[in-house]
């Protein structure tokens, strides 16, 4: 076995999926058995065997991405519980394994995946995906871009024909509980953590205090970066279609139709919305020019 051949037969041996409780597993998926692999690479020594050495390995890596989607989803932590939550991760990454060189994007497929995994919390399926909708959307909004706002005079010279761009890092959520109140909750009570806080040979998370309670509830959110700080905020369902309307490329005039199509309201009352969801926009710099101007 050469060097390359033994990096490649450890790095498949370590990142192997673990058994439900968190041991390594005695044989491959075609059968091979892991003690007869580990004992042809690593020698045992007077007190742990090939295998014990090596799920040290296997255990402290998947301790480890585990540890770092808990650090992206602590209210996803927070619902289920550290036994679901460790099932639902194992699941999760069995499926949808680490391809990139960092860990910030191990949770970027999860909101969706769980869309369709709904055995984890039967009854709190919809809860799940709400929040982990909102805890990626943080993630997505506190790394993503932000271009120079727009000006009073860029403002002044808009019209029903001109297009705008929302910035990258801001995020429209519908959602169906008012999962922003969980989050910031969970947020209060969890520290941040440092690169090797989910390295140590246990693994436990933190135990969280009550959480609210949450009732069926439809929000809307724009969550947003302001002097590197991530916000949510809440805004009505018209305001919520116009900015969705912006964001697909729209002209302004289009994105005010589709947000007020089946509205009730006045044309007065509409018009002074409008004023309001523009101003309030421009004032926390949510739009830049569009390329399409």
């Amino acid at each position: 076995m050469n060097l390359l051949e033994l990096q490649r037969r450890m790095a498949e041996d370590v990142m192997r999926p673990l058994t439900p409780d968190l041991g390594m597993q005695n044989s491959t998926s075609d059968g091979t058995s892991v003690h007869t692999l580990a004992e042809s690479y690593i020698k045992p020594n007077d007190l742990l065997s090939s295998f014990d050495r090596l799920e040290i390995y296997n255990r402290q890596y998947w301790f480890r991405v585990i540890g770092a989607v808990a650090e992206d989803f602590p209210g996803l932590l927070a619902v289920l519980g550290e036994e679901k939550f460790d099932k639902l991760v194992l699941a999760y990454l069995k499926e949808n394994p680490s391809t990139s060189f960092t860990l910030r994007n191990l949770g970027a497929k999860l909101p969706h995946w769980l869309e369709d995994h709904s055995e984890f919390a039967p009854r709190r399926h919809d809860l799940l995906v709400d929040v982990a909708k909102l805890e990626w959307a943080y993630i997505e909004s506190f790394d993503g871009a932000a271009f120079s706002p727009l000006s009073e005079l860029d403002i002044s010279g808009l019209t029903a024909e001109s297009r705008l761009s929302l910035q990258p890092h801001l995020q429209l959520l519908d959602l169906r509980y008012p999962v922003d109140k969980l989050i910031l909750a969970v947020h209060r009570e969890t520290p941040a953590a440092g690169v090797a806080s989910n390295a140590a040979s246990e693994h436990k998370h933190k135990s969280m205090k009550r959480l609210p309670v949450m009732r069926r509830s439809a929000i809307h959110l724009v969550i947003h970066r302001f002097e590197n700080e991530v916000y949510y905020r809440r805004i009505d369902r018209e305001a919520f279609l116009l900015l969705s309307a912006l964001q697909s490329g729209v002209t302004i005039g289009a994105a005010i139709e589709t947000a007020f199509s089946d509205s009730i309201l006045s044309a007065t009352k509409q018009a002074q919305k409008i004023q309001e969801y523009f101003a309030h926009a421009a004032g926390l710099g949510w739009f830049s020019l569009s390329a399409k101007s």
